[in-house]
């Protein structure tokens, strides 16, 4: 059984099965929030930075939130795959107490992102000419700005009910932040679904949105100060767009998102509404994903989550992290048979 999907939305289905599997073809580049779901397809995303891409020229522009954010993040240092083995070893090797505080999670994330750009990545995150990255951050508003967990917790419950009757609520609650270079080209310059504010991702500022946009609201501290913008409580990106929903159809070239999902799940509230599930906006996307064999041949038959924290001990945890992420190698050979052998057409499913 194949262990990789690969879920073209019409205008992709179209433009892929008329021209292939060019990198040439692709102008944006998606990675969701989602805990340590993404060591289930680290091998797509290692093929990706270091083969796909190794030769671009054209820009190319990234979205990411929480961890999605901090793999894209690799992608724009000059060298991606030397910056994605330290994040694999530093999100591996977590080690917290049986309830860890905030501010002990928090110094751990601080430590990884620091690890993860080392002493050049947050220049070459802010000034990558190719690698447009963008890094989504949101502000809390009202009972979400409480330091308080008891009024932190009742923001939070009351941003999940109004969220029950609209997506549209979300920014009554939370507002979003677009961290980047401030490119006017960006298909991701001007998002109108929910309040957002545009703010420059720079060298002396990199640092605290990595650690901001990974920040989930309870498990860790905010981030109340970012250099650039003003004073708040910023949280975890995934909180607006956990898989994302953006209108994207309007960019001039395709996108490209490995998932660890074949279903898109638009906000951090939406996860438990399987009524809620974007698709109208993946018209121009291609989405690489494990087949549902390949993650009923991982250990525990399915793909890491942050529930291990709590069921295994952090050796096996551990293990079985590292086994999974090695494991995912083999989605990035599917990948790179299908490129090399020109059998897209046989591989290609509608997204739908």
């Amino acid at each position: 059984m194949p262990a990789l999907r690969l879920l073209a939305g019409p205008t992709a289905y179209k433009t892929l099965s008329e021209q292939g599997l060019r990198p040439e073809l692709f102008s944006q580049l998606l990675a969701a929030s989602g805990g340590p779901k993404w060591l289930g397809i680290a091998g797509v995303d290692k093929y990706l930075f270091g083969e796909f891409f190794k030769d671009r020229q054209a820009p190319l522009y990234t979205l990411g939130a929480s961890s999605g954010a901090w793999r894209l993040a690799c992608l724009a240092q000059q060298a991606p795959l030397e910056a994605y083995a330290r994040l694999e070893d530093f999100y591996i090797g977590q080690r917290y107490e049986t309830k860890p505080s905030r501010e002990a999670v928090s110094a751990q994330v601080q430590l990884m992102v620091q690890g993860i750009l080392g002493d050049k990545g947050a220049a070459a995150l802010a000034g990558n000419g190719v690698i447009r990255s963008h890094l989504l951050v949101c502000r809390g508003r009202h009972l979400n700005r409480a330091e308080g967990r008891l009024a932190l917790t009742a923001g939070l419950a009351g941003t999940a009910m109004s969220n029950l009757v609209s997506r549209k609520t979300l920014g009554w609650h939370f507002e979003r932040f677009v961290f980047s270079q401030q490119d006017p080209a960006s298909p991701f310059a001007c998002l109108q679904d929910l309040p957002s504010r545009q703010a420059s991702l720079t060298r002396d500022n990199a640092a605290k949105v990595m650690l901001a946009t990974g920040s989930i609201p309870l498990l860790l501290a905010p981030v109340t100060e970012i250099p650039g913008v003003e004073a708040g409580h910023y949280y975890d990106g995934g909180i607006t767009d956990y898989h994302f929903d953006l209108p994207l159809s309007h960019a001039p070239g395709l996108t490209l998102y490995p998932h660890f999902y074949p279903k898109i799940t638009p906000g951090w509230f939406d996860k438990s509404l399987g009524w809620r599930r974007a698709g109208v906006n993946y018209d121009n996307a291609l989405i690489l994903t494990p087949s549902a064999a390949f993650i009923a041949s991982l250990p525990f038959a399915k793909i890491p989550d942050r529930e291990d924290f709590k069921t295994l001990d952090t050796e096996s945890r551990m293990a079985y992290w590292r086994q999974a992420a090695a494991m995912s190698e083999r989605l990035a050979e599917e990948l790179d048979q299908i490129i090399t052998k020109g059998t897209l057409a046989q591989c290609l499913e509608p997204f739908v």
